[in-house]
């Protein structure tokens, strides 16, 4: 069941670049933007912290 999962999921992304690469390329960019975000937060929250 799992396995099947992984591979509903791989075939949709493929599908997904396929028919619309800017807009998967966006939703990364994105999710990337968010990341690195979080990180910077946690990351000036620490040197407030420890300032």
């Amino acid at each position: 069941m799992k396995t099947l999962l992984t591979w509903i999921v791989v075939i949709f992304l493929v599908y997904a670049v396929a028919t619309n690469p800017n807009r998967v390329a966006g939703v990364i960019t994105s999710i990337w933007d968010l990341i690195y975000a979080t990180f910077h937060g946690f990351g000036q929250l620490f040197s407030a912290l420890a300032s």
